[in-house]
């Protein structure tokens, strides 16, 4: 009995899609663009597995590299590991990840998943300076607020100094005192009011306020 021809749309067991055409003559069929497989996604994103090399908490990024060699090292930025809780990973750490490619390469745009089992443990941290003065744990001992101006504030060294009305000495000043008075910025020559107390390495303040 002769077996009628299979019409488009027929199920069929070699593997095509119904209706999609595939020549099986001479011509091979053409392989994936580098960097993109099953896993592509419309938007050009893939996704993409490797194991951190690196990573610079300071500079807030670092690199994987890829499973696929073809694909070189893989960006992570600090910023797609919060929904993970996280700001770092440590060297060794098996990463999954969507990425897109950026100008000089690979960029995780999500991490997906985060495995630890192969990490290179995390040294520990140095202990507390014992010299370093907690400015909250002096309050108390503080006089009253008095007048004093910025003399100078580097945020990225988080500290700098007032100069004090009352006889121009330096009074040092950080960071954090600045932001427990919801103060986030200052400028030579601002005039606050602060409550200074005497520190083993000079005046402190201990609390600040706007003047």
């Amino acid at each position: 009995m002769r077996s009628e021809p299979q019409r488009e749309g027929d199920e069929r067991d070699d593997g095509v899609v119904p209706g999609e055409r595939r020549d099986t003559g001479a011509a091979q069929v053409q392989a994936p663009a580098a960097g993109r497989d099953d896993d592509a996604n419309d938007d050009g994103s893939i996704v993409v597995g490797g194991v951190v090399k690196w990573f610079d908490v300071t500079r807030g990024f670092g690199f994987a590299v890829a499973d696929d060699a073809a694909l070189g090292d893989i960006l992570i930025h600090f910023s797609v590991l919060q929904p993970h809780g996280r700001r770092s990973l440590p060297e060794g750490a098996r990463v999954e990840t969507v990425s897109v490619q950026r100008g000089r390469g690979y960029q995780a745009r999500e991490v997906t998943a985060i495995d630890l089992s192969d990490a290179v443990a995390e040294a520990p941290r140095p202990p507390r300076n014992p010299d370093r003065v907690d400015p909250v744990a002096l309050i108390d001992t503080a006089g009253a607020f008095e007048g004093a101006s910025v003399k100078w504030f580097n945020r990225l060294k988080g500290y700098g100094f007032l100069v004090r009305d009352s006889d121009g000495s330096d009074v040092f000043v950080h960071m954090e005192t600045l932001r427990r008075a919801g103060i986030a910025v200052i400028e030579p020559e601002q005039r606050l009011r602060a409550r200074i107390v005497a520190g083993r390495k000079g005046p402190l303040a201990v609390s600040v306020e706007g003047d």
